[in-house]
């Protein structure tokens, strides 16, 4: 709370019309946020970290975008597994999802957590087939800005892999994504405009 209080305050005063996305794992944080201007709630964890978020999420009635994690974040890199990580992830949703609804969360965003709990193989898959998630019939989010996926991949440093972030957030766009979760975001526009016009 004390990191998010001065950006919430500001970002109030200085740009009120724009819209927060307040990133947590604890329903206290996002309390705190959504009381103070945050509009949507971003959670890693899915509620998994803590089990007050989701009743927390449902009674501030904000949006709340639903992250596939495997493991937790200090161990969610240690050999990942899965039999499809495709499916398994999709499945993990179906039934997430089917809990969001019962607690009476309206609105969901879903994000197939590129990064968190999987290889780098595992991620050039789900990118391969995003477009099986359109089967869940929801917004779809994908952030995959600078991260290893791309810069391990080709052998270079975070601060040089915007080439291929943009690259990827292509062909999410290509394949349906919706939202584009970004550090660069100039670089993102540029896609976004160019896309669009692609397909106008």
């Amino acid at each position: 709370i004390e990191r998010v209080k001065g950006a919430l305050h500001y970002i109030q005063t200085q740009y009120p019309q724009q819209w927060v996305s307040i990133d947590t794992t604890r329903s206290e944080v996002a309390q705190f946020a959504v009381a103070h201007g945050a509009d949507i709630v971003n959670d890693i964890s899915a509620g998994n970290m803590d089990d007050k978020m989701i009743s927390t999420v449902a009674a501030l009635n904000v949006p709340y975008i639903c992250m596939h994690m495997q493991g937790r974040p200090e161990t969610m890199q240690i050999a990942p597994t899965y039999g499809n990580v495709t499916k398994d992830v999709i499945a993990f949703f179906k039934e997430k999802i089917a809990t969001l609804n019962d607690a009476g969360i309206k609105e969901i965003i879903i994000d197939p957590g590129f990064g968190f709990g999987k290889t780098i193989e595992h991620n050039y898959q789900l990118m391969h087939e995003l477009e099986q998630f359109h089967q869940l019939e929801l917004p779809l989010l994908v952030g995959i800005s600078r991260k290893s996926m791309i810069y391990k991949f080709l052998g270079i440093t975070p601060e040089e892999a915007l080439n291929g972030t943009t690259s990827l957030n292509t062909v999410a766009l290509m394949k349906g994504a919706h939202i584009l979760r970004v550090h660069d975001v100039k670089a993102a526009r540029e896609v976004v405009q160019i896309f669009k016009q692609l397909n106008s």
